[in-house]
């Protein structure tokens, strides 16, 4: 009987017996369910926990700095609808790299002009030169963005297609830099002066901070320095002439203009009326 027991293998759980756990050096027990898997799990189960926390944090964030930004934004374009700005993002800019390069004040010319000072030349200038539809579209022309997309893809580049309300916009709140943050944000705060602001008020801050020459923005500035009397007195040829240089004011001289210039300015000119003159203004 003792050679039986001797022969039965340590390992061998003998029928209806019930199988005991083997102590192991550590104290461990070696039988049952191993406990690492369900460990894991449960570590798993806890760093997806966090993540998600995490990523709710983020996301309250993102949208709270979201919903700030867009009331912050919203009224200060409703304020300015009544307050006059007392300077553009692009004038802060230009005067903040001049004071870098250590030029004396002042960084740029500029004064005010309100639109009841304005001569109807101004505007009617500056629409028949940048964007005739201007009456009639809500921030975005349609048409002049349709044009632009198919000159890009017979290859003749990519143009701008800007408005008047977008070049506002940009002047007033953004830089000059293309990128599609930029343009974003330009398309937020075009829209929102478009909702917030009447026509005229559009027009009346767009004179005021369009840039007319090197350091020079709005036609008060420009009319003083390059014509010699206040914007109250603009000529239609004079209107024209400010409003030929939109396109590169750095490029051009008001004080000897070119041939190209006064060739732009005179087509501007002609323009005003057939767009439709003071009737246009009226109706705005």
């Amino acid at each position: 009987m003792d050679r039986v027991k001797d022969n039965v293998d340590l390992g061998t759980v003998l029928p209806g017996a019930t199988a005991q756990p083997v102590p192991t050096p550590l104290g461990i027990e070696s039988a049952g369910a191993p406990q690492a898997p369900a460990e894991a799990s449960a570590g798993e189960a806890s760093l997806w926990s966090t993540a998600r926390r995490a990523l709710r944090l983020v996301w309250r964030l993102v949208r709270g700095l979201a919903i700030a930004f867009a009331l912050i934004s919203a009224l200060t374009v409703a304020t300015l609808r009544w307050v006059d700005p007392p300077a553009s993002a692009f004038m802060l800019r230009h005067s903040f790299i001049l004071w870098r390069l250590g030029r004396n004040p002042p960084h740029y010319y500029h004064h005010w002009v309100p639109w009841d000072l304005l001569p109807a030349a101004a505007p009617l200038a500056v629409m028949a030169a940048e964007d005739q539809r201007f009456p009639v579209h809500h921030g975005f022309d349609a048409v002049e963005i349709r044009r632009a997309l198919r000159d890009y893809v017979q290859g003749e580049g990519l143009r701008g297609a800007s408005t008047i309300t977008q070049q506002t916009a940009k002047n007033l709140f953004l830089w000059s830099e293309r990128s599609w943050t930029r343009k974003g944000l330009e398309a937020w705060f075009t829209a929102l002066i478009e909702l917030l602001w009447p026509k005229k008020r559009i027009l009346e801050v767009y004179l005021n901070i369009a840039q007319l020459g090197p350091n020079t923005y709005g036609v008060g500035a420009a009319s003083e320095r390059y014509f010699g009397h206040p914007a109250s007195e603009l000529t239609l040829q004079e209107a024209s002439l400010l409003a030929g240089v939109l396109p590169a004011p750095s490029a051009y001289r008001l004080d000897r203009p070119s041939a190209r210039l006064t060739q732009r300015a005179e087509w501007i000119a002609d323009q005003t009326s057939r767009i439709g003159g003071r009737r246009l203004l009226e109706r705005l």
